[in-house]
């Protein structure tokens, strides 16, 4: 399945596959499935020595939470965490971040947008170019109908220009980063700008983020809520809101940053 090659040790210790997760009763087993055996190919071909599946449960009303406490229960490496009220996505995203123990951490969303098995590729890109983050991008999003598309590349050219954030579709989950980043960033985010908050100031840290392009596949089952007015709204009074903090990051020392 893999890209990177085997050897005596693994190319990597040990990564989380992190999922927000709320009313995903249609889609949790076949996510998890997908999950669990993306990461025992990648133990057996040498590319990770051990890994964790992560679900945050932020209050979901359906069986949600009943299925991935019965996942739990029969497979160690899969954990959960609940929210006892719901936090929205950017309140899951600080939760599974915070939570997550290994030394990469992957987060997406549990519909699966993209094929698990190009995480070979994405862990490969990270040791070839030693970055901190990969972060994906689509390689076509007309599937999700011309008003998401035409938002999505409004905001990104909004984010481009503010930001100075060298990314395409910044929001799209696939982030694979390493768990030192997450010791110099702090997210205060309450909505969907999550990930420009995660990314902007991880650049302006001086991290190294590389990008590459995926097949996307469109939700098929359960809601998206992404593209609400409530939503759209809420990103852009949060961009306003941090954009004078995000600028007034400063890069960190050399010396705390990874040698490369």
């Amino acid at each position: 399945m893999s890209n990177v090659p085997s050897a005596m040790q693994p190319a990597f210790g040990s990564l989380t596959f992190f999922f927000p997760m709320w009313n995903e009763e249609e889609m949790i087993l076949r996510t998890i499935g997908v999950a669990t055996e993306t990461g025992n190919d990648l133990i057996a071909s040498g590319v990770l020595r051990d890994y964790e599946v992560l679900i945050v449960d932020d209050a979901s009303t359906d069986a949600t939470g009943k299925i991935a406490d019965e996942l739990a229960a029969a497979d160690r490496r899969i954990r959960v965490v609940h929210h006892a009220e719901t936090r929205k996505l950017a309140g899951s995203v600080r939760t599974g971040l915070a939570e997550a123990i290994s030394d990469l951490i992957l987060y997406t969303d549990a519909d699966m947008p993209f094929d698990l098995d190009d995480l070979g590729k994405a862990l490969r890109l990270m040791q070839v170019y030693d970055a901190d983050i990969v972060s994906a991008s689509r390689f076509d999003r007309t599937g999700e109908g011309a008003k998401r598309a035409l938002y999505s590349h409004l905001y990104n050219s909004m984010v481009k220009l503010l930001f100075q954030l060298r990314l395409r579709d910044v929001n799209f989950a696939f982030k694979l980063l390493r768990r030192e980043v997450l010791e110099h960033v702090e997210l205060v985010s309450e909505g969907s700008f999550i990930d420009v908050e995660l990314l902007s100031k991880a650049q302006r840290l001086g991290y190294y983020i590389i990008q590459f392009g995926v097949d996307y596949f469109p939700r098929e089952r359960g809601t998206s809520t992404l593209s609400t007015p409530s939503v759209i709204m809420t990103i852009v009074r949060e961009m306003g809101r941090l954009l004078p903090s995000v600028r007034r990051v400063e890069p960190l020392p050399e010396h705390t940053l990874r040698r490369r």
